[in-house]
């Protein structure tokens, strides 16, 4: 292992990812692999897939790095380098630190032996003695919670109960450096919540954490620093923020579009630095929010009623555009919005020409803060989903409150207290 050095911020890194490739070859026909292994040809029979390209990352210790991208994009290939699993084609990795790794469902078990048994496996594996493990075993089953089903073979287990022992198993052998690769998605509701919750502990006990995802809200809550891979090279790290809304161009096909802004007189709230993006075909030209007295604003009083309002020029005929707005906070985390193909509202097609305003009026229930308004302008075209135009993080709103309860949004509670055995106070 080596200790390296960032220059200025005097942090240690703990992974190191240098130009780091993994080519593959591929074959038309397994005989021609034969061929090609025994050098009975010098035609060359294969064709080289990158899964990665000369990859760099830089992680350090005490962060919580995200790595999303599309099916195919290379994230578990960089994992599996990482932890050892995999040798790069080109390229050198070098880690700091002792890492425990949950890569896959099955993954350093074997589904022969007992829960109990693959415990000591594991706990073998990564260097621990006898005495080591047994003290771990508590904290393991707690948090596994499976009772005595891990007594059994884990090839009777559900997949549930599986991911509920490995990922126990893995975050209780002390490590510094922990990699999860999406197998949180198969857990309950229950067992997601504990994770996270494991999550917090280790950031502020500054492990690092390495997370790949196709949870956005996950990622934007708990990364420090988002990276984006595709096709697998890596088009760019940064705030989680930035990272997803590159990624969401990318999942439209219109990350090499150009966003700029065309320069304007910015209205109070609204954002020089948005994200835009689209095809063309229809263009969102205004858009303000109105308050429950009619009047433009970018504050809205909780609990009030209050429209978002939009206007589109249609460049061409469409058949069915559909219209979307979306809150996040600060984060990036996505909070609540709709469209007007959830709410079955004006599924119409447009002539080229026609101008429309849409207003969607809701009542406030998000708790007091600051909050980013994006909208939407996409449909479909046959089975083809377009994204006509998209303005990400358009207007700060900010929500005032007089009185906030836990989470995003307020429930309206209303109280009653009953006193059932009819006794005064004042007695």
């Amino acid at each position: 292992m080596i200790n390296e050095t960032v220059n200025q911020e005097n942090r240690k890194v703990a992974v190191s990812v240098d130009n780091v490739s993994k080519v593959y070859k591929l074959y038309d026909r397994n005989r021609d692999r034969m061929r090609e292994a025994l050098g009975l040809t010098r035609k060359k029979l294969h064709k080289e897939h990158f899964a990665l390209r000369d990859v760099n990352v830089k992680i350090y210790q005490g962060e919580t790095v995200g790595i999303i991208g599309t099916n195919g994009s290379g994230k578990s290939t960089i994992l599996k380098i990482i932890t050892g699993v995999l040798n790069p084609t080109f390229g050198e990795v070098r880690v700091n630190g002792r890492i425990s790794a949950l890569l896959e469902l099955g993954a350093g078990f074997n589904m022969e032996y007992s829960g109990m048994e693959n415990i000591y496996l594991n706990g073998t594996m990564m260097g621990f003695s006898k005495e080591e493990i047994e003290k771990r075993i508590p904290d393991i089953l707690e948090f596994a919670d499976i009772g005595d089903f891990v007594h059994q073979p884990c090839k009777t287990y559900s997949s549930g109960m599986f991911v509920r022992l490995a990922f126990a198993v893995a975050i209780n052998i002390d490590p510094e450096i922990l990699i999860v690769d999406e197998a949180l998605s198969v857990g309950d509701v229950f067992f997601q919540s504990k994770c996270y919750h494991k999550f917090e502990e280790f950031k502020k006990a500054g492990k690092t954490i390495l997370f790949v995802s196709h949870d956005l809200s996950s990622v934007a809550k708990y990364c420090d620093r988002v990276v984006l891979l595709d096709k697998g090279v890596k088009l760019g790290e940064g705030s989680p923020k930035a990272m997803i809304d590159d990624y969401k161009r990318v999942l439209v096909g219109q990350y090499e579009m150009n966003s700029q802004k065309a320069d304007a007189a910015l209205a109070p709230g609204e954002n020089p630095e948005l994200l835009e993006y689209g095809t063309g075909q229809a263009k969102i030209t205004e858009y303000f929010i109105e308050d429950d007295h009619g009047k433009n604003t970018t504050a809205v009083i909780k609990g009030t009623e209050f429209s978002i309002h939009m206007k589109v020029e249609f460049m061409v005929d469409l058949p069915a555009p559909i219209f979307a707005f979306s809150f996040k906070n600060i984060k990036g985390t996505e909070i609540t919005g709709t469209n007007t193909m959830f709410e079955k509202s004006y599924l119409k097609p447009v002539k080229k020409g026609q101008v429309l305003e849409i207003v969607f009026t809701q009542d406030m229930s998000l708790q007091g803060g600051d909050y980013l308004l994006s909208l939407g302008l996409t449909g479909y075209e046959g089975d083809q989903f377009q994204v006509y135009h998209r303005l990400y993080d358009v207007l700060n709103i900010t929500v005032i409150s007089e009185k906030n309860t836990v989470g995003f949004y307020d429930m309206g509670s209303k109280i009653e207290v009953i006193n059932v055995n009819n006794s005064s106070e004042d007695e």
